[in-house]
């Protein structure tokens, strides 16, 4: 079929047994690629949860239709279940690695077993062969990926963990690219427990395309579109993803302190705007991308890439810390270890706020950038009290007896968007099938940059519509897949037309947005089965009892039993957050 390469190889680590795996073209219709993809064949394949790191655990990499073909394409998916959370989990990269993998005659590799010694894979027009990497175990990413480029043909792309991922942290992330990351989740801990260092590939196969024709014109039309938006064609260019650093601040939810504020006294030292002033040394940009969000950047002893915007908040405001040296050297770190800078960074918070509630005697103070690097690095290697930041903030917390002070749904923390400021992004928070995500559904977009409306922030009115359909829309994104930067561009009906003009299929509107509520539901069930229910559709207790008193989100507490019911309506879920049977029938599950 035109956009797919009609190729997953599944490989057993413990006996190197390699076997094609079959998917039919209507499923390839059904899920597309991707998440969708991805989720569908470890559901298939696991059905009862495992623990993540068993030897018989499931680990996918996937690309989509739409991988190396359009702008932004060059996206791939890891799919499990999460060893942070305990859901079923999908992690994201950019970078050119999705493209590459697809240009090896693969759509898809599925990873179980254990190997007895450490393995990195290489594969190569379709063919895997499993290598030995001995002396590539505690190495760091930036080093293994540059040991691997010296034994593999030129362009080879590689994927691989760092010492996190070796040392079982479950939040470690996937690196490819240099400091492109598979972050959430820890994707990274699962290829640890499989003693899989790293996945390089290699390949020259073009993805054929249906109409070469349309796919030129529609190309012209996505580059006109994309220069045209201010976001995509101004903001992001000028500054990367901290331009929302001063923007989020000034609505008052720039959570500070673990979220006991919504505003950061200093966030004009932390912002994309002093990035750009002290630390930037150039614009970079993933695989056929015309945005160029990403930031290289230079202190006085390191370079690297970063800091987001994500990252410049877990390490900045979140933590009390001002030194933008002293962020951007944490970051650099967590890329070379190979952990998730959100969850590293809150976890961090959560000891800081434990600390000083006299739960913790560990000394963890408020703004003390001295130490924030070595933090990192015990984290990574499970080493003195960073074994005790290696088990997130849910754990950390649950441990020292005060459970509500880590900010987190489902195990996985919020990320620097707080949610009293925004109720769509609350209810998002809560019904995020792999925890506290904003990339499940962005409301961010319309609840306060105005895309492609403005909504009123603090109201509940229509949102539990306007959630379920930015989730389901996310899930088609992830599935393509490409760069969620897109949808400030475009909309659904541009991305059926990307998909009829790379496959030839008559994809229409609803057909991608029954896909999407397709696999937003498969993940719930999976969810169900490993015991997830209404209960862990909530937030943590600050968010619904405390609210600011300064910033433009004061006197406001996050109103999700308004939300809730509405919800699980609008999805077809009965009133304990279960997909009904009607629901199943409808979608084919």
């Amino acid at each position: 079929m035109n956009g797919w390469m009609g190729k997953i190889i599944q490989i057993d680590l413990g006996s190197n047994r390699q076997q094609a795996l079959p998917v039919t073209p209507e499923t390839l219709r059904r899920f597309l690629g991707g998440r969708g993809l991805g989720v569908k064949l470890y559901t298939d394949l696991c059905p009862d949860p495992l623990d993540p790191f068993a030897a018989e655990n499931a680990l996918i990499f996937m690309t989509g239709p739409l991988t190396g073909t359009v702008m932004t394409s060059g996206r791939y998916q890891v799919v499990s279940r999460s060893p942070l959370t305990g859901t079923i989990c999908d992690s994201s990269s950019g970078g050119s690695f999705g493209a590459v993998l697809k240009s090896a005659g693969l759509d898809g590799l599925v990873i179980r077993g254990r190997a007895d010694h450490p393995v990195y894979l290489f594969i190569n027009d379709g063919g895997i062969e499993v290598r030995d990497a001995a002396d590539l175990w505690g190495l760091n990413t930036q080093q293994t990926q540059k040991a691997i480029h010296e034994r593999t043909p030129a362009k080879t792309s590689v994927a691989c963990i760092g010492p996190a991922g070796e040392n079982r942290v479950p939040f470690a992330a996937i690196m490819n690219d240099r400091d492109r990351a598979a972050g959430r989740g820890g994707m990274g801990a699962i290829m640890g427990s499989k003693n899989l260092k790293a996945v390089a590939a290699s390949g020259n196969r073009a993805v054929v395309i249906a109409d070469p024709e349309a796919y030129q014109a529609m190309n012209a039309r996505l580059d006109r579109a994309v220069d045209k938006n201010p976001v995509t064609g101004k903001s992001l260019q000028v500054l990367g993803t901290p331009v929302l650093v001063n923007v989020i601040n000034a609505h008052g939810m720039f959570p500070t302190r673990n979220f006991r504020s919504g505003v950061f006294n200093d966030a004009e030292g932390i912002s994309g705007e002093k990035i750009a002033e002290t630390l930037l040394q150039r614009q970079s940009a993933c695989y056929k991308c015309p945005i160029g969000c990403g930031r290289t950047t230079k202190t006085r002893n390191r370079q690297g890439e970063g800091p987001e915007y994500e990252t410049v908040w877990a390490f900045g405001a979140q933590l009390g810390i001002s030194d933008l040296t002293a962020i951007a050297e944490a970051n650099y770190a967590c890329n070379e270890l190979g952990l998730d800078t959100i969850t590293m960074g809150s976890t961090i918070g959560c000891a800081m706020e434990l600390h000083e509630a006299g739960a913790l005697g560990e000394k963890m103070l408020w703004g003390d950038a001295n130490r924030l690097v070595g933090w990192v690095q015990d984290t990574a290697c499970r080493r003195g009290f960073g074994a005790e930041l290696g088990l997130g903030s849910r754990r950390l917390a649950a441990k020292y007896g005060r459970p509500e002070l880590a900010m987190q749904v489902k195990g996985m923390e919020i990320p620097a968007y707080d949610p009293r400021g925004a109720q769509g992004m609350a209810l998002s928070y809560a019904t995020s099938n792999r925890g506290g995500c904003h990339m499940r559904g962005y409301m961010i977009m319309p609840e306060i940059l105005g895309h492609p409306v403005f909504l009123d922030r603090f109201s509940t009115a229509g949102k539990p519509e306007i959630v379920a359909l930015f989730q389901d829309i996310a899930a088609v994104v992830d599935s393509a897949i490409l760069c969620r930067f897109l949808q400030f561009a475009m909309g659904i009906s541009t991305f059926s037309e990307m998909l009829r003009a790379v496959t030839g299929l008559d994809f229409s509107d609803e057909e991608l947005l029954t896909a999407g509520r397709r696999i937003y539901t498969l993940e719930r069930l999976f969810n169900n089965r490993a015991g997830f229910m209404r209960a862990d559709d909530t937030l943590p207790p600050r968010f619904f009892q405390e609210e600011f008193q300064t910033g433009s989100s004061r006197h406001r507490r996050v109103r999700l039993e308004e939300m809730l019911d509405a919800y699980y309506a609008v999805r077809g879920w009965d009133a304990q957050g279960a997909p009904s049977a009607a629901t199943l029938a409808e979608l084919g599950l």
